[in-house]
């Protein structure tokens, strides 16, 4: 894990926040994403006062903070902080994207992480604030796209996903994921952009095909009875870290995790081979596949699944893989009217659906086929 070591009886000053049945330390101070490194250091010097009381009486030449690469939604930052005996400690802050609250369901991204942390995944929690949270800094780097479809990094990502869906995070099982497409359907096909191009190009959008699509498709994946897990929802590579000298692999960033179908989770690991520019030509063959299923069905011995399991997880991972392009195209559209970020959310929108429609006749027919075989007791 991380080099901090901020102990677990560590004095706060923050008010005590209740998540489920965990306190968690918390300031209401908010930190603005936009700010320049000089212009937010002095801000984060100020929560981490209010947050770690042991801190509160440290010069502020003894924080530093750099910014850290990340995603495409939240702000990360590293920070340096030098205590009084001269230990080092560094933490992570990440600041949330503006306006993602429209897409992201804060109180249920905190019930999960600390359950999720202790089960060894993801950096600990140390406190929240309005619009971020503070935590233990992971030693570690960032994955790129490529490094997904190693043989060898492939089996450990799916031997880790595997123990990931087996943490019982308390409160409802029901699976969210129709619920949240919904949600983003309904805010994304109501949107209007003061940029003429912007409102042209999504004038050209049939939210009515959308929906029909979204309908059929919900209609075929229910017919797989994909087992409820709780997922991660976004294992993309920027949420997957790695130590190289330990050989040890962390996933980050549970920000969309929640009750959904393990299918999805894996055929939305699968789609982002094809990184944010999504090259599709790169999504895993199907022996790629079968290779990350073995070692996902049987971590220890994954020459001994059958091959009937096998078959089964292709057809249910390839049916929600359709699922994952729906689910980023609507969320993109929110983004392209929220974001400030520079990244080009609407065109987004269009490669994700585009690809959607590329791929759905085969994968519908793959699913109705197996579906229509005799199952065997």
């Amino acid at each position: 894990m991380g080099a901090v070591n901020i102990r677990n009886d560590t004095e706060v000053s923050g008010e005590a926040r209740n998540d489920g049945d965990i306190k968690v330390v918390h300031s209401s101070l908010t930190v603005d994403h936009s700010l320049t490194i000089p212009e937010i250091t002095p801000r984060i010097v100020e929560l981490f006062k209010d947050l770690f009381k042991h801190w509160s009486n440290l010069d502020e030449s003894r924080f530093v903070a750099e910014n850290l690469s990340g995603g495409i939604t939240n702000r990360l930052l590293k920070v340096a902080v030098e205590e009084e005996n001269g230990t080092m400690v560094h933490v992570t802050v990440r600041i949330d994207g503006p306006n993602t609250e429209y897409i992201i369901n804060r109180d249920r991204e905190l019930q999960a992480i600390h359950h999720l942390s202790a089960a060894g995944f993801g950096p600990k929690l140390l406190g929240t604030f309005e619009n971020g949270m503070v935590q233990s800094f992971i030693h570690a780097r960032t994955l790129d796209a490529s490094d997904m479809r190693e043989p060898k990094l492939a089996a450990e990502i799916a031997k880790q996903l595997k123990s990931f869906h087996q943490v019982d995070v308390p409160g409802s099982k029901e699976p969210q994921l129709w619920n949240d497409i919904s949600k983003f359907f309904k805010k994304a096909s109501h949107l209007t952009f003061d940029d003429c191009k912007k409102q042209n190009k999504y004038k050209e959008i049939s939210f009515k095909e959308v929906e029909t699509e979204i309908i059929k498709l919900k209609e075929l994946a229910g017919h797989l009875n994909a087992p409820v897990v709780f997922a991660h929802n976004d294992l993309l590579s920027g949420n997957l870290m790695l130590n190289d000298d330990e050989e040890k692999l962390y996933f980050i960033d549970f920000e969309y995790g929640s009750y959904s179908y393990r299918g999805f989770d894996i055929g939305n690991h699968f789609n982002e081979y094809a990184g944010l520019d999504c090259d599709y030509t790169l999504y895993p063959s199907k022996n790629e596949q079968y290779h990350f299923f073995r070692h996902y069905l049987n971590p220890e011995k994954p020459n001994e699944v059958s091959d009937k399991d096998l078959e089964a997880l292709y057809v249910e991972s390839t049916c929600y893989m359709l699922v994952s392009h729906l689910y980023w195209a609507l969320w993109a559209l929110i983004q392209a009217k929220m974001s400030p970020n520079e990244f080009d959310y609407l065109e987004y929108f269009f490669l994700r659906y585009d690809e959607y429609k590329r791929q759905k006749n085969e994968c519908f027919s793959l699913a109705k086929s197996y579906l229509s075989q005799p199952k065997t007791i």
